[in-house]
């Protein structure tokens, strides 16, 4: 008697997501059929909506950059250490299977939900703690001119290729960043 096959509940899941991350950093949400994802990985669409619920939350996860956990909550640890890791983790990162998340989310952002997303990772993630590390005026917008600079260093090197950036290594960058941060930083004399 022959036993169906088990499906590897975790494996199909990173496939799924796999295949999304690759199709919305192509295609963007609008563009892209929960049809095609399952496809990709020759499964039924149905799974998609057993693992993730909706399109627009597999779209979330296919897309979420992961942020070091508790990155920003020691009060001491200053913001250079802080965008060291991001630089290392996010902007640097190799991890990524097929495009790199980033791509997806900003091929995405004419949907309204996407730019929500993005706008809560960013401005309630980390960028508050960015913004207590600094004194002197206006800590809020030097923070966020400090996630600009990462934003826009992620996307000079996965989506433009740009060529210097694309090719200096992560020691030689980090130490530019540092310097950069450590202006935004400090308050204004």
């Amino acid at each position: 008697m022959n036993q169906p096959k088990r499906r590897d509940k975790a494996a199909t899941r990173a496939k799924l997501l796999d295949a999304a991350r690759l199709r919305f950093a192509r295609q963007g949400y609008d563009g892209t059929g929960v049809r095609e994802i399952a496809a990709d990985v020759g499964v039924d669409p149905a799974l998609v909506f057993r693992y993730f619920g909706s399109k627009e939350r597999l779209h979330e996860e296919a897309v979420r950059v992961e942020i070091p956990a508790g990155l920003t909550d020691d009060p001491a640890r200053p913001l250079p250490h802080i965008t060291d890791v991001l630089l290392r983790e996010v902007v640097f990162a190799e991890r990524f299977t097929g495009e790199h998340p980033l791509l997806g989310m900003l091929r995405s952002a004419g949907h309204p939900a996407v730019r929500d997303q993005l706008r809560t990772q960013l401005c309630e993630g980390y960028l508050p703690g960015f913004a207590e590390r600094m004194s002197g005026e206006n800590p809020a917008l030097r923070a966020e001119m400090v996630g600009a600079l990462l934003l826009g260093m992620g996307v000079m090197r996965s989506i433009v290729g740009s060529p210097a950036l694309s090719e200096t290594s992560f020691e030689e960058t980090r130490v530019l960043v540092a310097r950069l941060v450590t202006t935004l930083s400090s308050p204004s004399p």
